[in-house]
């Protein structure tokens, strides 16, 4: 299976991205201010804090597909509709703040599960429903991938 985000990696290593990626969005976040923070590139497009939101949600997506695999042998992965789950991102309540905190802090608890795997766990095979059948290896390189996508439209946004 192809990983969607292979060529935004180009040959980083994906746990170093996804481990440096909390602390790129600090800074993106403190550059950015409160203002900016709110405000949509273009019509239709998320804020900066709706994709904040956004990556705190895939976080919980991706930690449990990772415990899935690492568990379950040839799982099937549940998809999920992130326009759906969206539909709430643009609610005050949801604050770039503590979106920011939740994605870092299930980050932190999913590099540390990585780190506890064993090496022959990353050729685990589960399936994805719209992308057939993939490995734990690609669930991450997905996340890193995913991640430095959002880094690059947080980037045009800063």
């Amino acid at each position: 299976m192809q990983n969607p985000y292979a060529k935004l990696q180009e040959g980083r290593d994906p746990r170093e991205v996804i481990q440096g990626t909390p602390g790129r969005l600090k800074g993106i976040a403190e550059r950015l201010g409160a203002e900016a923070i709110e405000r949509a590139p273009a019509p239709g497009k998320w804020s900066a804090r709706e994709i904040f939101c956004h990556l705190a949600d895939a976080e919980i997506a991706f930690g449990f597909r990772i415990r899935q695999t690492l568990a379950e042998p040839h799982h099937v992965l549940q998809a999920f509709d992130q326009d759906a789950w969206g539909r709430y991102y643009g609610s005050a309540a949801l604050d770039a703040g503590l979106a920011l905190q939740a994605f870092s802090a299930a980050r932190r608890w999913n590099v540390a599960l990585l780190d506890a795997a064993q090496p022959g766990d990353f050729s685990r095979k589960v399936t994805h429903p719209e992308r057939g059948e993939m490995t734990l290896q690609t669930i991450v390189e997905t996340m890193a991938g995913h991640d430095l996508h959002h880094l690059d439209q947080l980037g045009r946004m800063a």
